[in-house]
């Protein structure tokens, strides 16, 4: 829990130096995202676009896009536009090798795992995205929530190493051997924030972006004879993605298709016993374990996903402002 929650497993050391420079650079990739986005939603303010040397009356311009319409007495009036929308997608997540550790009792990895999406399953692969554009500029800023799936094959063999509660496991086994569940099936969870930029002006309009966020899966892990399990949403550290697009628009909607490469390390703790309820009570009931000092019964299981996303989805406009330049 500790690591998770942003120390080490000592306990000492921050998470982020700690880990694998890949998991820096996730870090490194939300932090880019969130200035991003700080500046560009301080466009539209005179104050603190003062500041940061954008006059909030010729950021169009400044783009490169066609030049905002006129208003009385020679003002020039722009406008920024904030859409909302949603998606669907396939999956494809490569195989990883998983490690459980619980001192004392459980040392074992496996793998590689085969991770199926089953994104037509219930509860099918979705997502929900906010984005802000200022009209006609090249960069934005975006909100992603995704819910994907990641569910092992039980019928497959694998590679096992290690001991689970002190008694040495086969070199080679099916997953459902040994596993009764392992998967998070109700959400591979991830939570971004992504800086975009638009490739130019076109009818069909190609952007690309990047950013980092959060991974929030539902973790489902027990063993097979065993009646307790882990079922419980979590936080499970850093995540990142990178995505490229095509959208169009379409009377009042942007209708877009998009290819999107994620990276989540996880590292999550097995409670054993636990049956979650909603994201909120299973995050506070981590948070207050972490706080407590109290380490997870059944260890903790680390893997890093890969996933590749194929989604098609479409967003409106939800609000907006107009920036105004006098003469």
């Amino acid at each position: 829990m500790q690591r998770a929650m942003g120390l080490s497993a000592a306990g000492r050391q921050p998470w982020l130096w700690g880990n694998t420079r890949y998991d820096r650079m996730a870090s490194v990739a939300g932090m880019a995202a969130l200035a991003v986005l700080a500046i560009d939603w301080t466009r539209d303010d005179p104050v603190l676009g003062a500041a940061l040397g954008t006059d909030p009356g010729d950021t169009i311009e400044r783009a490169g896009a066609k030049a905002p319409t006129a208003a009385k007495g020679g003002a020039t009036v722009g406008r920024r536009e904030v859409l909302a929308g949603g998606y669907l997608g396939v999956t494809h997540t490569h195989p990883s090798v998983v490690t459980i550790k619980n001192p004392g009792r459980t040392d074992m990895s496996l793998g590689p795992i085969e991770w199926e999406g089953k994104p037509f399953k219930s509860p099918i692969y979705y997502g929900l995205r906010v984005a802000h554009w200022q009209d006609g500029a090249r960069f934005g800023s975006l909100l992603d929530f995704t819910h994907a799936k990641a569910v092992s094959r039980f019928d497959e063999e694998t590679n096992f190493k290690g001991t689970l509660e002190g008694k040495a496991l086969p070199p080679r086994a099916k997953v459902g051997d040994v596993f009764r569940h392992l998967e998070f099936s109700h959400g591979h969870n991830m939570l971004t924030l992504n800086g975009l930029l638009r490739l130019g002006s076109f009818r069909v309009q190609p952007y690309v972006g990047a950013g980092g966020g959060i991974s929030l899966p539902h973790t489902e892990i027990g063993y097979r004879g065993e009646n307790g399990r882990t079922y419980e949403y979590q936080y499970a550290g850093l995540a990142g993605q990178v995505l490229a697009g095509l959208e169009v628009q379409v009377g009042g909607a942007r209708i877009f298709l998009e290819y999107k490469l994620s990276y989540a390390p996880y590292d999550v703790p097995l409670s054993g016993v636990v049956n979650g309820w909603i994201l909120f009570t299973d995050l506070w009931r981590q948070i207050s374990a972490w706080a407590g000092g109290e380490a997870p019964p059944g260890g903790r299981l680390t893997t890093p996903l890969v996933t590749h996303h194929a989604i098609g989805g479409a967003m409106v406009r939800v609000a907006g402002a107009r920036t105004v330049r006098a003469p």
